[in-house]
């Protein structure tokens, strides 16, 4: 603190917004005139920090400019979008999710701090933790899925993950919890677009999540692009001010998103820079990425009398206890000075591939086809996706290589050396030739098994990347329908960074497998899931719709006075289909056969301060040992405000051998049973709850108990 103080009172305006200020580093170490300028603004302390660069010697070249070079010697902060991995790229957040593994989640964030850090970054522009239930919005592949409890779990193990036990060691970095808040509640799920939900909403789904990370110690947080109501998430002071700083007890350092401050005049709001620079400074906003705005504005805003010193400083400080904490004061040439370890590679390849079978979701299994027999001679594998290892990659690779992953074709060649594996390509991921497809049709009339691998490019998911149409892009379909009309055993897997809308594929192939993008050990771990090395466990942490028309979907919806009842024209349904998903939030097969039984929820009346416990009987019916994934849902039926039918309060897994039984227990504190009260605070009602455990969120699978809570 000694040394921060110091510091801001040595400090002249320019080099206090100066440590507000991030820019884009874009060839700043070797590129012509951009470079200049931004080593010129490192050496004059009007840039205090870095992001888009990394590599020890590219780091340590340009930390040093500010280290020695400037007046103050303050070092940069150096920040990345290391958001599934670094170098070693594993599943994508959405994938990642399917895991449902609190220690798997926190497991690959420290390799990938460990990674990122060894190339001399000290930040992350992560967890991305916003709630998703509209597979329209392309930023859905960054999300934890449509539930908040488990949005809650993740961000909570990633902050852990990424920070480490201390934030000053060479191989932590700082989280960045982002976006506060409801960006997955975009407009028509347009990416940038407006947000209009309610007050109620924002408590009870979107920032709960930002809650977690807080206590989990996150370093920085992002607030949204998004205006919420009118009021933009970089200006919003109720929220960021109000409920994170003072309710909430954040203190660390608040981030803009790429250029949002500058962009409160699209929003119509500011007038110019000066107004733009001083709501956000005013919200509670430390850092301008990227747009020069505090720069350009903030020295006429204080003229003006639009912000005060002591505003300024305020973010001066909470921006260099950052870099204090992080050890940046004590050693700038810490991250990044250490010589990458190979047998570290190594373990983290065993882990991404871990991480990537741990994802895949088995969709549809109609016909006993899985696992592919060992006696199996000819496979064809079809498809664009089949070869594609840029694409398996995902959005925000970050340093990622394709030339380190394992394509699908490679994996199962490596799988099965014993047999014959064609491949053929077909038709492109987005295109109108099917010239392709007469190729790996014949290819396929002399298979045994197809392979057929389809679904999305990287790019058609992920920021800026919403779509309409969630169907099959270009003419996949008719390559699909090709395939599946040869009548011949097939099997689909699905690459996408998104649920896609495909009940007639669904309805046709013998399998069907969502596996996503699942970064470098994609081709081995898919192979491990269909030749049965590994009994697939991934569930959906989404519900996954049947047409675009649905969209928003999710499970937790609350009642309505004329419940949705098939056959019933006033019920609330649709003309043209049902209202149900396609595969409920939770839904994954396995090889096994998991039966639930004996629900007990002890004792039956509880009160305040109190817990019950929940327990049931597991058992394994089918051939081979596997894992269960059990969901624990809650619905308070009678309340002042109208509760959810579902709210999801745990989930455990158990791992169980053929025929082997076990039990599964929860300790559910009654305080988990409390909600958002009329007036809109916590609030904890006596009465009757049902309490449903099942291994999805479909109500036909449950054990039900009843307990009540008294006063």
């Amino acid at each position: 603190m000694e040394r921060v103080e110091t510091l801001v009172a040595e400090m002249t305006l320019a080099e206090k917004i100066g440590q507000l200020n991030m820019v884009a580093s874009t060839g700043v170490v070797t590129g012509p005139s951009g470079s200049r300028a931004t080593h010129q603004g490192i050496r004059a302390g009007t840039i205090g920090g870095l992001f888009n660069l990394w590599g020890a010697d590219e780091v340590r070249a340009v930390q040093r400019i500010a280290v020695e070079e400037s007046r103050l010697g303050v070092p940069l902060l150096l920040g990345l979008d290391v958001i599934h991995g670094h170098r070693t790229i594993f599943p994508v957040p959405l994938a990642e999710a399917c895991a449902f593994d609190v220690g798997l989640w926190e497991r690959t964030a420290r390799a990938a701090a460990e990674e990122a850090a060894a190339d001399g970054i000290a930040m992350t522009f992560a967890p991305m933790i916003d709630v998703a239930r509209d597979p329209r919005w392309g930023r859905i592949v960054e999300s934890p899925g449509e539930d908040p409890w488990v949005a809650s779990e993740l961000a909570a193990a990633k902050t852990r993950g990424f920070q480490g036990g201390d934030l000053a060691a060479a191989d932590s970095v700082a989280a960045t919890a982002k976006h506060l808040c409801a960006y997955g509640a975009v407009t028509a799920g347009r990416e940038y677009a407006s947000v209009d939900v309610s007050e109620r909403t924002l408590r009870e789904i979107y920032l709960p999540p930002f809650s977690a990370a807080v206590a989990a110690g996150t370093a920085a947080i992002m607030p949204a692009f998004i205006d919420i109501a009118g009021v933009p998430m970089t200006i919003n002071p109720t929220l960021l001010k109000g409920w994170l700083r003072e309710r909430v007890g954040f203190d660390g350092v608040l981030i803009s998103d790429y250029n949002a401050v500058a962009e409160l005049i699209n929003h119509g709001v500011a007038a110019d820079s000066v107004e733009a620079a001083a709501l956000a400074l005013n919200a509670g906003v430390d850092i301008d990425m990227t747009s020069n705005t505090y720069t350009q504005g903030l020295p006429a805003a204080l003229d003006r009398g639009l912000v005060t010193m002591a505003d300024i400083e305020a973010s001066v400080r909470r921006v260099l206890r950052l870099k204090e904490r992080l050890g940046l004061f004590a050693d700038p040439y810490r991250r990044g000075s250490a010589a990458p370890d190979d047998r570290d590679g190594k373990s983290r390849r065993l882990l991404a591939r871990e991480a990537a079978r741990r994802a895949i979701v088995l969709l549809t299994h109609r016909c006993p086809i899985l696992p592919l027999s060992p006696n199996t001679r000819r496979i064809a594998v079809v498809g664009p996706l089949a070869t594609a290892r840029e694409e398996m990659l995902g959005s925000w690779a970050s340093a990622g290589r394709p030339a380190d992953v394992v394509s699908i074709l490679e994996g199962l060649k490596a799988a099965m050396p014993d047999c014959r594996i064609d491949d053929a390509r077909g038709v492109d991921i987005d295109g109108e030739d099917e010239r392709g497809v007469a190729v790996a049709i014949d290819l396929c009339a002399h298979a045994e098994i197809i392979v057929l691998c389809l679904g999305e490019s990287a790019a058609m998911s992920g920021e800026a990347a919403s779509r309409t149409n969630l169907g099959l892009p270009g003419r996949q379909r008719a390559l699909a329908e090709a395939v599946l009309g040869l009548g011949k055993p097939t099997v689909v897997l699905l690459s996408s960074g998104r649920p896609l809308a495909l009940s007639w594929l669904f309805e046709r192939a013998d399998a069907v497998l969502a596996t996503w993008f699942l970064g470098i050990e994609s081709g081995h771990a898919i192979a491990d899931v269909l030749t049965g090395k590994f009994n697939p466990s991934g569930r959906l942490p989404l519900s996954w719709l049947r047409s675009v028309g649905q969209a928003p979907i999710y499970f937790s919806q609350r009642p309505t006075g004329r419940p949705t009842t098939p056959g019933v024209h006033y019920s609330s349904s649709y003309l043209d289909m049902l209202s149900t998903p396609q595969f409920p939030f939770g839904h994954g097969l396995s090889y096994s056969r998991f039966v639930l039984s004996n629900l007990r929820c002890e004792p039956a009346v509880v009160k305040a301060g109190e817990e019950v416990q929940v327990s049931l009987e597991v058992r394994n019916d089918g051939p081979i040992g596997g894992e269960v994934t059990l969901f624990l849902f809650v619905r308070d039926l009678v309340a002042s405000v109208a509760r959810p039918v579902l709210e999801l309060k745990g989930v455990r897994k158990l791992t169980l051998g053929a025929d082997e039984n076990r039990q599964a227990t929860w300790r559910l504190p009654a305080q988990a049973l409390a909600f958002i009260g009329e007036n809109l605070e916590p609030v904890l009602e006596a009465g009757r709850f049902e309490i449903h455990v099942g291994q999805t969120a479909d109500p036909a699978g449950f054990l039900t108990g009843v307990i009540e809570l008294a006063t």
